[in-house]
């Protein structure tokens, strides 16, 4: 749980920004490495939240500068281009990076030290919930997988699968999930029959594979599609070890689809983070979604957006480029009480700003309420193929 310091470390945050010609935020995606087609589409929601502000104002009278950088999935890659961001390009927040590790190692070694807010727009790992001690920095717009990790069990063990093996990549977001499934799984009537870590880039997984293949078709595979999950599946397969898979978001990808074939994935299921789509918020972001061509209901698309726009409300809120007064402005328009916000709306929020008003954020990956430890809820869906595309339904 964090411990939030006020008085000394508000100095430490203060950059001199106010008279830049652009407001400037980092964004950190991972447009290179192991899930590029999971996060093209992210960017594009990102880009469309800059845009609708932009159209309705900008953010303290100036435009809205996204500042790109490519994390790559990879703690070593988001610590250089998190560091450039705030070092260089000076940005006043950071959104992203995508994936548990690159967000856990920039956190630590860059923007906490100095002061920043990260807002990670797909971060999952449950460590992120306590990793900080007396800040209040690190914020994510999509739920811990904590809260995953039990809705994948309770979906494994609806769909009649009482004996499972597991298999995992060894990094900060798969083995984390892995380890809330498989003690759930378990306490829940489940057994596990074999359980183990493996290096993503293999070339094959055959030995893998064998060593899991302790009696069950099931492999609960947690691991990133283009750096081992396609290979394992594929092995697999041809081994005839498993022909049925559950797992997370990081295998929802339309090249899974490809290389594997439709025909061989009619007993996989993934789980990812999702919205619903009966909400008026959810009904707000489609129309503005589907009139750019961004796909409203991909994974973490609509949590891009949210963050991009809720840190723009942030900086509005805080009056100023002042990094030492973000966090708290954050908390102020993404939890009640407060006039609803919408995605898009964007001149409604920034006139009630000006007012000195109560605004809310209500997105369209659903309400962005941070606890303390800057989590929110969320919601999940299952995912499987139909008709040659991945088809999610809300899991209630």
């Amino acid at each position: 749980m964090k411990r939030i310091l006020f008085g000394s470390l508000a100095a430490a945050m203060l950059v001199a920004g106010s008279a830049q010609a652009q407001v400037k935020v980092g964004n950190a995606m991972a447009v290179t490495g192991p899930i590029p087609d999971l996060v093209a589409p992210m960017v594009a929601a990102v880009d469309l939240a800059a845009k609708h502000i932009n159209d309705q104002g900008g953010v303290l009278g100036q435009t809205y500068e996204i500042v790109r950088a490519d994390s790559a999935c990879d703690p070593s890659a988001a610590v250089d281009a998190v560091t450039k961001l705030i070092n260089v390009d000076q940005v006043l927040g950071i959104l992203g990076p995508v994936c548990s590790g690159a967000t856990i190692a920039q956190a630590e070694s860059v923007s906490i030290p100095a002061g920043v807010v990260t807002l990670s727009v797909s971060a999952s790992s449950p460590a992120i919930t306590s990793m900080e001690s007396g800040t209040d920095l690190v914020f994510r717009a999509a739920a811990s997988d904590a809260y995953q990790g039990v809705a994948l069990a309770d979906l494994t063990l609806a769909n009649g699968i009482k004996e499972i093996a597991v298999s995992y990549a060894n990094d900060d977001y798969n083995a984390a999930i892995a380890q809330v499934f498989a003690k759930v799984y378990a306490e829940k009537g489940g057994k596990v029959v074999a359980m183990e870590a493996h290096e993503p880039n293999k070339a094959s997984y055959r030995s893998e594979v064998a060593t899991l293949s302790k009696g069950t078709n099931a492999l609960a595979l947690f691991a990133y599609y283009g750096s081992s999950g396609i290979t394992i599946m594929r092995n697999s397969l041809e081994t005839g070890a498993f022909d049925t898979f559950i797992g997370a978001d990081g295998m929802l990808a339309q090249e899974v689809i490809d290389q594997i074939g439709a025909e061989n994935l009619s007993n996989a299921t993934f789980t990812t983070s999702a919205s619903d789509d009966t909400t008026d918020a959810y009904k707000a972001w489609k129309a503005l979604a589907d009139a750019a061509g961004v796909p409203a209901a991909d994974p973490f698309v609509p949590n891009s957006y949210d963050a991009t726009f809720m840190m723009a409300m942030a900086i509005e809120k805080a009056g100023s480029a002042d990094r030492g007064k973000i966090a708290a402005a954050l908390r102020e328009v993404a939890n009640a009480p407060g006039e609803i916000i919408l995605p898009g709306e964007w001149a409604k929020a920034k006139k009630l700003i000006a007012e000195g008003k109560d605004v809310n954020y209500v997105g369209g990956a659903g309400p962005q309420d941070f606890d303390e430890n800057g989590d929110v809820q969320g919601s999940f869906s299952k995912n499987t193929v139909v008709g040659g595309k991945w088809v999610a339904t809300l899991i209630n």
